[in-house]
């Protein structure tokens, strides 16, 4: 057995093997991007590595070092219970693990512990297994093995195989991490958590690029450094909301027809597409939802349905446009599959499709394959409708960091909030007020020379009707008091989430005052004295806050002016200032 370590970057054989290289190298790097099922991507990169080695038969395991054992992921050209756990003593991949470095053996014979049965298992010679890493810690091992006596793998081959390995340690920790992603957003398919997801899964897999930078430029290879650098500005169009790079000069036709093209090469099943009417322009926004529903359909196909064809609709109606995606795979059971808490991407599809106006079905039968329909109008309220007006807000915040966040929080979260100013000094702020004329300014409580209260009271001097939304600290600030009684129509605290903060936002736009419920959410230490001093109709006012009522609908359940309900407001914010939700819920 050979140990092969401190390897370093590939020589560069022939032109036509450099040009191979150079292919297989930037495919794997435009499969990183966008895609976080890990079995294909595994099997992708598998694929790559035995063409370029001139084998047919070789597996990707997975490492857990901390448990002592390993997954097998992905086997190509051999029986070797695939899907199976294995202790680290056994097989190739535990002897890369114990050697801590890629590892050569000249028969398979010679492997202690192989799982590949007889008669197979005499067929193979040449066995070479290169460690997976991710931050010094060995993730995997990528196998290949030779059919040929006379074949012997060495460092060249060794080195060659490391590159590969490279890419899949992206995969590896980018599915781990969006599984990890997905896990805490089981409960909430939308637009925004997904978004949340992305963000959870982006610096890992902008970094994982990075590495693969690293290597490719060691190993003096422009084109697929190029490839790589593509992929990793594919991975930030993504965060950045700017769509699948397939649609850009693409019909969606096009687009989905390359999909089903890398569903026949990677899965081997028949697959084809089929459109029917006559194709239109789309709003971009319906072709992007679109796309990425068929995207996330077949994807699921190449890694669940194990399907021999692949069928694909686009239907072009009179006022939708229908995306058809079925085949005749294992199928599900979709209620099973929601009761075990695994249907995010099914829940996903539909988000996507609701979320413009249309549906998303899922059919599926285990044994006889999956169907999915979604179907949306060529135009959604607010989709491709130029002259619909969204909600102005003013964002007005001394720090660049904070302007920064509190942009992105509603720009992704809310697609009706334009933010039409960022303003650092608030003493500008009145005068940007009358040249951008926003429906909501968005400010902190506390600013240098002039604060939120003051603020509040200039805007509304220029315009009674100012909406002002304030970041507080805490309900226990006397400003607070001040600030709602002065007309500031809602509050949010800093660790509010981007849904709570476009909530707040959307609802002074519409002229519903809307405090955020945590504000309501507490009583200090042995503050039962405080909550005593509050009237009855403070308490009331109260109840109705943590319920989530806004302003406007308080005042509606009570009976009294909108006016009214902002006193009160003021007077509860001044005499409350929990720990937490259930003190205050705890109390008569």
């Amino acid at each position: 057995m050979t140990s092969t370590a401190d390897i370093t970057a590939p020589g560069v054989g022939s032109t036509a093997s450099a040009q191979r290289r150079l292919d297989s190298l930037a495919a794997m790097a435009n499969d990183l991007a966008g895609h976080f099922e890990l079995v294909p991507l595994l099997g992708r990169i598998l694929r790559h590595t035995m063409e370029l080695l001139g084998c047919d038969s070789g597996s990707v395991c997975t490492v857990d070092e901390v448990a002592g054992t390993y997954r097998k992921e992905v086997d190509l050209g051999v029986v070797c219970e695939e899907g199976r756990t294995f202790p680290l003593a056994e097989g190739v991949t535990g002897a890369v693990v114990r050697a801590r470095a890629s590892v050569v053996l000249d028969e398979y014979a010679q492997v202690p512990g192989g799982h590949i049965p007889e008669p197979e298992r005499s067929a193979l010679h040449g066995v070479i297994g290169v460690p997976i890493r991710w931050n010094d810690t060995i993730i995997g091992a990528c196998v290949v093995f030779s059919r040929d006596p006379g074949r012997r793998f060495g460092d060249d081959d060794a080195r060659l195989v490391e590159l590969f390995a490279a890419h899949a340690a992206v995969a590896i920790t980018n599915a781990r991490l969006h599984a990890q992603a997905a896990e805490r957003t089981a409960e909430a398919a939308t637009a925004a958590e997904r978004e949340r997801v992305v963000r959870d899964v982006h610096d890992t897999v902008g970094r994982g690029l990075a590495a693969v930078l690293l290597h490719l430029d060691a190993a003096r290879i422009p084109a697929a450094r190029t490839a790589a650098r593509a992929a990793l500005a594919e991975t930030r169009r993504t965060v950045l909301g700017l769509g699948p790079e397939l649609l850009d000069g693409r019909s969606l036709g096009e687009a989905i027809g390359l999909e089903v093209a890398w569903v026949e090469s990677t899965a081997g099943a028949a697959a084809r597409l089929v459109a029917v009417g006559e194709p239109r322009a789309l709003a971009p926004e319906v072709a992007r939802q679109l796309f990425r529903i068929v995207q996330e359909a077949l994807t699921n196909v190449v890694a669940h349905a194990g399907a021999r064809s692949v069928r694909v609709g686009l239907v072009y109606g009179d006022a939708s446009v229908t995306a058809i995606v079925e085949d005749d795979g294992r199928g599900f059971d979709p209620e099973a599959l929601r009761r075990g808490g695994a249907a995010l991407g099914l829940r996903g599809l539909v988000a996507r499709a609701r979320h413009l106006g249309g549906t998303a079905l899922v059919d599926s039968t285990p044994g006889w394959g999956t169907r999915v329909r979604a179907e949306i109008p060529y135009a959604p309220d607010g989709v491709g409708r130029p002259g619909r007006e969204r909600w102005r807000v003013l964002v007005v915040h001394p720090s660049p960091l904070a302007r920064a966040g509190l942009v992105r929080m509603l720009e992704v979260t809310e697609p009706d909030v334009q933010v039409v100013g960022e303003i650092a000094d608030p003493a500008q702020a009145v005068e940007a007020y009358g040249l951008l004329h926003p429906h909501v300014v968005l400010t902190p409580l506390h600013m240098p020379h002039v604060d939120g209260v003051q603020l509040t009271s200039y805007l509304r001097a220029v315009d009674p009707h100012a909406a002002v939304v304030l970041v507080v600290d805490t309900v226990a600030d006397d400003r607070v008091r001040e600030a709602a009684s002065g007309g500031a129509v809602g509050f949010v605290t800093p660790d509010v989430d981007a849904g709570g903060l476009a909530r707040a936002v959307v609802a002074a736009a519409r002229g519903d005052q809307l405090v955020a419920a945590d504000l309501f959410g507490a009583v200090p230490s042995g503050g039962g004295g405080h909550v005593q001093r509050l009237t009855p109709r403070e308490r009331q006012v109260r109840g109705l806050l943590e319920e989530g009522l806004a302003y406007k609908q308080v005042a509606s359940r009570l009976g009294i002016s909108i006016k009214t309900v902002e006193k009160h407001v003021g007077a509860v914010l001044h005499k409350t200032g929990a720990p937490s939700r259930a003190a205050l819920n705890a109390l008569p």
